[in-house]
């Protein structure tokens, strides 16, 4: 069976204030033709299929252009809520669009019970395991503890009894949305630390034949079987040297991934990262092939330059970004506000907060504890307003 696995389409969102629907419409025009031209039998999309919880019309217009597209090429689709989706929102018509072969899982309840499929060697079982907030789905999926780790392991528990009760050779497939261990990820990506807990283990997916994943804008392989399919666009210059693709999986008749070929999704326009003194950036030869590119410029010039951005968008038209991070003596050993908080989680900078009011005295195990749950309860507060929406 061919399956097509993509995610993380983030529909209506933009790229430093410049609008990417035009972008993200060409996708999905290439993602159908994709299906037509490979014989795909199945399409995975793991999840984020919005920017946000309320979409602006313009991109639910644009999903629903997608869900017609793909209706007419007669391949079933399943699809998968993320953490920047609302659940409740995606799911509308949920029963109503299955009919036409579009299977949307948005509900908990829902994973144990399959989109089976059949080819010539048989059955093929597709588990939709939409986002699951720790806190919101503990009880309902009897997990013991309100994580990540806890909630997806009572997730899979459940797809491996249904599985367990199919026949002999049923051959397995498994969408999720999550922060799985090995993966790499780029700044583009809503944190979903729990108790400062991001990642779950591969292992959790053991007894399935292929883990199509979403969440991680980087397309990635973590083992041959449990796959990041990654975004369709870059939504970061920390994604400037992704390569975005869809994984296009051959699953054979035992259930092993025969094949993984990565199909390249078309390019906007190419992002570049370029730093250097300006006059520098603005003279240097190696650097034409940008010049029609999306760029964000690090300017190291000791003092600020007047009217930087100005003569940078004179070569550079497409400049976006600008980042400011002198050069430095040796004995000059300030960093900025900017360059400190680089890299850094909202528990570290609030950790780093208290030190300094304390005068160096850093936080204790059980305080540690305390503001872990703080930044997750407001979290789990914007996801419960979300889904009451």
């Amino acid at each position: 069976m061919r399956l097509l696995h993509t995610s993380d389409w983030h529909l209506g969102r933009s790229f430093h204030r410049v609008g990417l629907l035009d972008a993200q419409a060409a996708f999905l025009e290439h993602l159908v033709a994709t299906v037509h031209e490979h014989r795909v039998d199945a399409v995975l999309v793991a999840g984020d299929v919005y920017d946000r919880a309320v979409p602006p019309l313009p991109a639910v217009e644009l999903f629903d252009t997608a869900l017609h597209r793909l209706a007419d090429a007669g391949v079933p689709t399943v699809m998968i809520s993320g953490n920047h989706d609302s659940a409740r929102r995606l799911g509308v018509g949920a029963g109503l669009i299955e009919r036409a072969g579009i299977h949307l899982r948005t509900d908990p309840a829902g994973i144990g019970t399959p989109v089976v499929l059949a080819d010539a060697h048989g059955e093929v079982a597709l588990y939709g395991l939409p986002y699951l907030e720790p806190a919101l789905v503990r009880d309902q999926l009897g997990a013991p503890k309100a994580g990540h780790e806890a909630v997806l392991t009572a997730a899979m528990d459940r797809v491996r009894a249904d599985l367990a009760r199919r026949p002999a050779g049923t051959r397995s497939v498994v969408l999720a949305h999550a922060f799985v261990a090995g993966g790499a990820p780029s700044d583009s990506e809503r944190d979903i630390t729990v108790g400062g807990v991001a990642a779950v283990p591969t292992g959790i997916f053991d007894g399935v034949d292929y883990v199509a994943l979403g969440h991680l804008h980087g397309s990635q392989t973590l083992t041959p079987r449990v796959r990041y399919s990654g975004s369709p666009l870059a939504y970061s210059f920390s994604e400037a040297d992704h390569r975005k693709t869809m994984w296009l999986i051959d699953l054979g008749p035992d259930g092993a991934v025969d094949t993984a070929e990565r199909l390249d999704c078309p390019v906007p326009r190419p992002l570049a990262r370029i730093r250097g003194r300006l006059d520098d950036l603005l003279d240097d030869p190696a650097l034409t092939p940008h010049e029609q590119s999306w760029v964000e410029a690090t300017l190291t010039d000791p003092v600020r330059p007047a009217e930087p951005m100005a003569r940078l968008t004179a070569r550079f038209p497409h400049t976006l970004n600008l980042v400011f991070d002198p050069e430095r003596t040796g004995s000059d050993t300030d960093a900025s506000y900017a360059q400190r908080l680089r890299d850094r989680t909202d528990q570290q900078i609030a950790e780093d907060f208290v030190a300094h009011v304390r005068g160096g005295a850093t936080l204790d195990g059980p305080e540690r504890t305390v503001l872990y749950g703080a930044f997750d309860d407001v979290r789990v507060d914007t996801a419960e307003r979300e889904v009451g929406r």
